[in-house]
């Protein structure tokens, strides 16, 4: 049948054009080497965010309780580089000592020793590994909400925060901007009536609908993997550090539909930041006109590598350079800025008095 070299030929090519043709269809693309959620961990998330989500959880702060708290949340996986200057932050307001909680969720699997003193001893909560490229970072992010929730009634907005971030104001100053100062959200569209007064809270987040690298990040783990929760014209990205308000971050905590989706591995590492992509598509698709759709941690993009912003270094830092950060088309000031090398700490700190706490 095949004896002449024509018709074998033929057969070859004919067979290589149906492989090409069908492969793709009938093999799944193998996903890479991403860090996996076990069965047990995710028995254990879901046992605690229940509890932070039940209806005996408060919802929120009660008029006859205490003043509303600020829950600052580190998530890390290395030493906290800048907890000298945190600790001068948290302590230089005595007036407001009482109005904030610390959390901080470090990846047991790294070499970070809990302080034995100071604003972060005892303020570490149960953790699990964590890895870039995969859900895990929203899984650690869930549980450092559920916790704080869960931890004290009062806690009305939780800022997310990593090693490298650093304020960029005294704790007076973020307090009055989250809580009292009703002009200080300048895309709030209550300000122009609010006479003073603060009408409501929105969450502070970054949420896009445009982006270049978009629709390759919605496809990552294959081209119809988010459907039908999550169609493309509902898909956002933004900055996975937010503030958010006790409301949001309840949802977050409550959500099971959308987490399905996005613990999914990825198919493509170029294009999977799950956690740049979970929280504003949920939070748009939740409340969308309870978020301001812009961050409060300021970031610099230029000559980003390898998916990972500007990092300053002991040269860059300066009066001017925290006065230059704090600039912002969308609020009165940026509150917190990264990234910073660790050696950074040095000239933050003898800085921190004449120009980052000083508002």
């Amino acid at each position: 049948m095949y004896r002449s070299p024509y018709i074998l030929s033929l057969t070859l090519l004919l067979s290589l054009s149906l492989l090409l043709f069908l492969g793709p269809r009938l093999l799944r693309p193998v996903p890479p080497r991403s860090l996996p959620i076990s069965p047990s961990d995710e028995l254990d998330d879901l046992a605690l965010l229940r509890r932070a989500s039940s209806p005996s959880s408060p919802s929120r702060l009660s008029s006859s309780s205490r003043r509303p708290k600020i829950a600052f949340l580190f998530l890390t996986n290395s030493p906290l580089y800048f907890s000298p200057l945190w600790q001068r932050f948290f302590s230089a307001s005595p007036r407001h000592r009482r109005l904030f909680n610390v959390y901080v969720h470090a990846d047991p699997f790294s070499n970070v020793s809990a302080p034995s003193d100071g604003v972060f001893a005892g303020r570490f909560i149960a953790a699990k590994r964590t890895a870039r490229a995969s859900p895990t970072l929203i899984s650690a992010t869930r549980r450092l909400l559920a916790t704080a929730i869960l931890d004290d009634p009062a806690n009305t907005y939780f800022a997310l925060l990593s090693q490298y971030c650093v304020p960029l104001h005294s704790l007076a100053y973020v307090y009055r901007s989250l809580f009292e100062s009703p002009r200080f959200d300048l895309t709030d569209p209550d300000a122009a009536r609010s006479h003073g007064v603060r009408l409501r809270f929105r969450s502070y987040i970054e949420i896009l609908s445009q982006s270049k690298s978009l629709w390759k990040r919605y496809t990552a783990r294959g081209r119809n993997a988010m459907l039908p929760e999550v169609p493309y014209d509902r898909f956002r990205v933004g900055s996975q550090f937010f503030v958010l308000t006790r409301r949001h971050a309840r949802a977050v905590v409550r959500d099971r539909k959308l987490w399905r989706k996005f613990r999914l591995p990825c198919y493509r590492e170029d294009a999977c930041y799950p956690e740049e992509h979970y929280f504003p598509t949920l939070l748009s698709m939740e409340d969308p006109g309870g978020c301001t759709h812009y961050s409060l941690t300021r970031v610099n993009w230029t000559g980003t590598v390898n998916g990972h912003p500007h990092t300053y270094q002991p040269p860059e830092v300066s009066p001017d350079l925290i006065h230059r950060l704090r600039a912002s088309n969308y609020s009165d000031s940026y509150l917190f800025a990264r990234k910073f090398s660790p050696d950074c700490l040095e000239p933050l700190m003898s800085i921190a008095d004449k120009a980052i706490f000083r508002d």
